[in-house]
């Protein structure tokens, strides 16, 4: 038995369950009214336009909006270009990934700032710098053009380059904070034993943070399928060659709006899909 006036003399026998607050509320607290409002205008807010545009699609002439040429040319194209600017954003993005998780060197913070750099700025600021690197009279796309007889703007070629430049820092962020989740002792160890650094990396490390590249190329994927600003800057809006799906429906409102409605479902859907299969990644609840 405790002596009285210890600690713990007048306490209950424990169970080895937490005991709850009094009120029977379990620890949770009703929601503060100012809270409340706000909370549920800015869910009205969110949802409301995409419930207008589920209400308004024309469902009846959906089958026949999506396959006629026009749209089936700008999603053919949106799916192609999007497929490869997560192509190279994977070739690319993840060795950048590793190289400023894994790796020390002078500037690693100011190189970081600069990969993500095209999450907040502009995309037609995008576009227009694209211009200035690789148009035809650009600072490496002058020398393309003579050398080379390559021209990028304007072109398909254009289109994966607009939407990879926008999308790559999503998946380099995503691989990043992988590597730095994942234990480096597995390298070191493996790198003991006589592997390479590369080897390492290919055998050990890659399996490893294998969700997170997934995860960071379907965001890419995302981001690229709906590129709008550096792609109408860089590529041009030519039905066939450079007209992806964000283009056409901007087209579209202006000619057949039902077509435009049509194209906004097709990415919505994209969108939905996208969240449902990072869901189990970064929607669980804590």
């Amino acid at each position: 038995m405790t002596p009285l006036g210890e600690p713990g003399a007048a306490t209950a026998p424990r169970t080895g369950r937490p005991r709850r607050r009094r009120g029977g509320t379990g620890g949770r607290r009703g929601v503060p009214l100012p809270l409340l409002l706000p909370g549920v205008l800015a869910l009205a807010f969110l949802l409301l336009p995409l419930l207008a545009l589920l209400i308004r699609a024309p469902w009846r002439s959906l089958p026949d909006q999506l396959t006629s040429t026009e749209v089936w040319q700008a999603l053919q194209l949106s799916l192609v270009s999007a497929t490869a600017a997560t192509a190279v954003s994977l070739v690319l993005g993840v060795p950048l990934a590793w190289l400023l998780a894994r790796t020390e060197f002078p500037g690693r913070g100011v190189v970081r700032a600069l990969v993500t750099l095209p999450l907040v700025l502009p995309p037609v600021v995008g576009g227009v710098a694209l211009l200035l690197a690789l148009g035809r009279n650009g600072v490496i796309g002058r020398w393309l053009d003579s050398w080379f007889g390559i021209t990028l703007p304007f072109t398909t070629t254009g289109v994966v380059i607009a939407e990879a430049f926008v999308a790559m820092p999503f998946l380099v962020i995503s691989v990043e904070g992988t590597l730095r989740a994942a234990d480096p002792r597995y390298e070191e160890a493996a790198t003991t034993l006589g592997a390479s650094r590369f080897t390492a990396f290919r055998r050990v490390t890659l399996p490893l943070i294998a969700p997170g590249i997934a995860a960071g190329a379907v965001l890419a994927w995302a981001r690229a399928l709906g590129e709008f600003g550096a792609t109408i800057t860089f590529a041009g809006n030519f039905p066939g060659r450079t007209q992806t799906m964000p283009l056409a429906v901007y087209l579209a409102l202006q000619n057949d709006p039902e077509a435009a409605i049509s194209l906004s479902l097709v990415l919505l859907a994209v969108s939905i899909t996208v969240l449902a299969g990072l869901r189990d990644r970064w929607m669980r609840p804590s």
